[in-house]
C-alpha cells in the first residue's frame, strides 16, 4: 500500500513514516495536491476538514525544505488554536524520521514558552495570526528565509476578521515564495486572496461526493427532544464508542456534560467560554482515551484531527449543510469506519432531506437501538414529538356509545373531569366501547394523569396515547 504514496514522488523518509502512522492510500485532495505541490506550484484548494489536506500540505513541506534548520523555512497560518496545535502534531508525526521540526504558536498560552521554543530552533511554524503577527513585532520570529506559506482554512480566517493580520504576514515572508492555500468554500474574497498574493496558482477541487469519505455510514434517528438523552445512552450503552457529541448551544452542552457525568459515563465538555488550558487539558485526555465521550459545539467541529473517532453524535441537527459535513468529518478517518448519527425531531426532518438533496450522500432512518435489559434513561412520551402540525395529539378512552355517550357528551365529560380548555380538543371519532379524540399536547398531562382519576357512571376510565 505504501507504494501508492511513492507514486506521488515524495522522498523516502516521508513515505517511511506514512507506513508507520498505518495510512494506506492516499486522499483525493493529496493525489491531486501532493504532485503539483512538490514542483513548487502556487495553488489554491478546496478542501473540507477532514479529507488529509494536512497530510498534504505535510508532505509537500517536508518534502521541498530542508531539516534542522535555526529559522523557519514554512509557516501554516490557521485559524483556531486547536487546528494550528493539531497541525504541529500531524507535522511532527510525519518528519519522525526527516528530522523537522513543526513548532506551534498561538494565543492563549504563555508567549515566553512559545519564545524558547522558537529559540531553539523550527524548521516549520504552525500558528494563528494574532500570534504570529505579535511575535514578529515582538522580533522573536524571523521569517525571512520562508520558502512556503499555507493559508489553512482561509475561508474561516477570513471570516473571523483575520484579513490584516494575514496580509501583514504575508509581507514578512520574502516574495519569491510558494504559496498554498486551503479552504472549505472558494468564496469571492477567498479568491481574491489567492489572485492577489499567489502566481499562476493552480485550483483543485474535492467534488462533494467526497468531502465526506466512503467510510462513514450515516443514520438519523427520529425522536423528541424529551427523549434525546434516553436514545443517546442507548447509543453509549450498546457501542460503548469513542464519540463525539455535537450541541448548537454551549447551554445545551453544558447540560448535557453534568447529565451524563452524573450518569457515569466518561465524558467532558468543550467550547469557546472555557480556558485555553482546560480546553487542551480535555483534548489531551481525549485523546488518551482517559474520557471516552465529548461534547462540543461547533468550534470543535473544525480542525479537531484525532483518527480514531468512531461515533458523531449531531444531538441537534446541524441548521445547515457545511456544518453537517465538517462535524461527521470528525468520523471515518485514516482507512478506519465511523458512524455519523443525527437526532431529529418530526419539525427538522426536512433538514436531512436538504443534505441528502444537496451532497447526494445516503442518510439512513433507523430506530433507537434495542438494549435487551434495563434502561440507563427512562423513555417518556414526547407530546412535542408525536403531536401534528397543529399541536394535537389522539388519545383513546375506554367510553363510547354503549355508554350512552355522543361526541358532544364526551367532549363535555373531558372538559369538566379533566380541566381541558374547551378550544383545545379536536376530533373525535366514536367507537361503541371506546373513542379516539384529538386533545393539544398543551393539556397532554391532564388527559394522562388527570382524567384516569375520574369514572363515569362508576366505571373507571383508562386513557392511552393513540399513535
Amino acid at each position: 500500500m505504501v507504494s501508492e504514496f511513492e507514486d506521488l514522488g515524495i522522498s523516502s523518509s516521508i513515505v517511511k513514516a506514512i507506513d508507520t502512522l498505518g495510512w494506506t492510500v492516499p486522499t483525493p485532495i493529496q493525489r491531486e495536491a501532493v504532485p503539483e505541490g512538490i514542483l513548487g506550484t502556487d495553488m489554491f484548494a478546496q478542501a473540507q476538514t477532514g479529507t488529509g489536506k494536512t497530510g498534504a500540505f505535510g508532505t509537500i513541506i517536508l518534502h521541498r525544505t530542508p531539516s534542522n534548520q535555526k529559522i523557519p523555512s514554512s509557516i501554516i497560518l490557521a485559524p483556531t488554536r486547536e487546528l494550528a496545535t493539531q497541525v504541529a502534531d500531524e507535522i511532527n508525526k510525519l518528519a519522525m524520521y526527516s528530522g523537522h521540526k513543526c513548532v506551534a504558536i498561538y494565543g492563549g498560552a504563555s508567549i515566553e514558552g512559545q519564545i524558547a521554543k522558537l529559540s531553539k530552533g523550527a524548521d516549520v511554524i504552525a500558528g494563528t495570526p494574532g500570534r504570529v503577527k505579535d511575535m514578529i513585532l515582538r522580533g522573536n520570529l524571523n521569517l525571512s528565509a520562508i520558502s512556503i506559506l499555507v493559508l489553512d482554512e482561509a475561508d474561516r480566517m477570513l471570516d473571523m476578521g483575520f484579513i490584516e493580520d494575514i496580509e501583514f504576514i504575508l509581507s514578512a515572508t520574502p516574495r519569491e515564495r510558494q504559496t498554498l492555500l486551503f479552504s472549505a468554500t472558494l468564496s469571492e474574497n477567498v479568491k481574491r486572496l489567492a489572485t492577489d498574493y499567489m502566481k499562476r496558482p493552480v485550483e483543485i477541487t474535492v467534488s462533494k461526493d467526497e468531502l465526506v469519505l466512503d467510510l462513514t455510514k450515516q443514520y438519523y434517528i427520529s425522536v423528541g427532544r424529551r427523549n434525546k438523552v434516553w436514545a443517546l445512552c442507548r447509543i453509549l450503552d450498546i457501542d460503548e464508542p469513542k464519540a463525539i457529541i455535537f450541541c448548537q448551544t454551549k447551554r445545551m452542552v453544558d447540560i448535557l456534560d453534568e447529565r451524563l457525568k452524573k450518569l457515569d459515563y466518561k465524558v467532558e465538555a468543550i467550547h469557546g467560554d472555557m480556558s485555553q488550558s482546560r480546553r487542551e487539558k480535555v483534548l489531551k485526555d481525549f485523546r488518551n482515551d482517559t474520557i471516552d465521550i465529548l461534547i462540543a459545539t461547533d468550534v470543535a467541529a473544525r480542525g479537531l484531527d484525532i483518527d480514531d473517532i468512531a461515533y458523531v453524535v449531531n444531538y441537534d441537527v446541524p441548521d445547515n449543510v457545511d456544518t453537517y459535513v465538517h462535524r461527521i468529518g470528525r468520523t471515518g478517518r485514516a482507512g478506519k469506519e465511523g458512524t455519523a448519527v443525527s437526532f431529529v425531531t418530526s419539525e427538522e426532518e426536512y433538514i436531512i432531506r436538504e443534505i441528502v438533496a444537496y451532497t447526494g450522500m445516503e442518510i439512513t432512518l433507523r430506530d433507537v437501538p434495542d438494549t435487551d435489559g434495563k434502561d440507563t434513561v427512562r423513555k417518556v412520551i414526547d407530546y412535542d414529538h408525536i403531536s401534528d402540525v397543529f399541536g394535537m395529539v389522539k388519545f383513546e378512552l375506554n367510553l363510547g356509545k354503549s355508554d350512552g355517550l355522543g361526541k358532544v357528551g364526551l367532549a363535555d365529560f373531558v372538559i369538566r373531569e379533566g380541566r381541558v380548555r374547551d378550544a383545545s380538543i379536536g376530533k373525535i371519532e366514536m367507537g361503541a366501547d371506546s373513542s379516539v379524540l384529538e386533545v393539544h399536547k398543551e393539556f397532554a398531562n391532564k388527559m394522562m394523569m388527570d382524567l384516569p382519576r375520574c369514572k363515569f357512571k362508576g366505571k373507571r376510565i383508562t386513557v392511552r396515547v393513540a399513535h
